[in-house]
């Protein structure tokens, strides 16, 4: 679950569902390929824990958007 609290970098936390993820896919290829310093591979996965609190930040909200509005007497429902 993710952690409201986190403070996240600005430009991490601006981004959206897809830009994260797109990104955070980017980092798991670069670790994955290795050859990345100590310094780099933990720069690396501590930007790819915040891409990966973005995402799931957007897909709560996402979900908090799907259950409001199936709840009886919300616009769109019968």
């Amino acid at each position: 679950m993710s952690d409201p609290a986190r403070e996240l970098p600005a430009d991490v936390a601006a981004m959206s569902y897809e830009q994260a993820r797109t990104e955070l896919a980017a980092v798991v290829e670069k670790l994955e390929a290795g050859g990345a310093t100590l310094e780099e591979a933990l720069a690396l996965w501590e930007r790819g824990e915040a891409l990966a609190e973005v995402c799931q930040r957007r897909l709560d909200g996402a979900r908090a958007r799907l259950d409001a509005a199936q709840e009886p007497g919300s616009p769109g429902t019968a």
